[in-house]
């Protein structure tokens, strides 16, 4: 009865921490709703599995081995699909259902280690840090040979170039392809206020089609005859 509650208790402690991962931090600042089962499907299959073997095992051993093993194979998930930030919140997933899942580990540190993983990725993925920091493949209709040239003019295109990594070099078709990281430029007060005029501009045209809508959609009052 002892082992149902304890196992009951880092099942919820689990489930908490996942579903505050998925949908408190994951999901309202990168918008991937096809990740969010899989997060939630890795987190428990995890748990269940690791929870299992703990049992059976006894002191966790196998289980703790089987829960490195799965965290370890993650690295075979990268693909051109996930970005970075993607394959960290699959670690912190599977980390917490491995956590969580050995019985052997007392309930406050379970707790207060999933806690910590949780307050990392949420200070490490935060909109704020980096803000203006960029990333991004272009192709450029032209192959620069020298350092300079290529950082003048990526800077002329993107902004500060931070790095970048040349894949692709066509000497036939004389053009080069890089995945650039890259400082975006804060917009000046003459372009906000540019883009606020823009905005709120209606041409003639426009104006006048709004206005022939407005009669066309209003109600036609009949005449009273006397």
């Amino acid at each position: 009865m002892d082992s149902t509650l304890t196992l009951g208790a880092h099942l919820a402690v689990d489930l908490a921490a996942v579903t505050l991962l998925t949908f408190g931090v994951f999901y309202p600042r990168h918008r991937r709703r096809e990740l969010v089962p899989a997060y939630l499907a890795l987190n428990v299959a995890l748990f269940a599995v690791v929870a299992g073997l703990g049992t059976v095992g006894g002191d966790g051993g196998l289980a703790l081995g089987f829960g490195l093993f799965g965290v370890l194979s993650i690295v075979r998930l990268r693909s051109d699909a996930l970005q970075h930030q993607e394959v960290a919140y699959y670690f912190i997933t599977l980390v917490l259902g491995l956590l969580c899942g050995l019985p052997a580990l007392d309930l406050p540190v379970a707790s207060g280690l999933a806690a910590v993983l949780l307050l990392v990725m949420y200070g490490a993925d935060h909109p704020r840090l980096f803000a203006h920091d960029r990333r991004a493949v272009i192709t450029l209709d032209a192959v620069c040979r020298e350092e300079t040239a290529l950082r003048a003019e990526l800077a002329r295109r993107l902004g500060e170039p931070l790095g970048w990594t040349v894949r692709e070099v066509d000497y036939v078709r004389d053009l080069m392809v890089l995945e650039v990281r890259y400082r975006q430029p804060e917009p000046s007060a003459r372009a906000e206020e540019f883009s606020r005029r823009t905005a709120s501009r209606r041409t003639p045209e426009e104006a006048r089609r709004r206005t022939t809508r407005s009669r066309t959609l209003a109600p036609s009052h009949p005449k009273e005859t006397v």
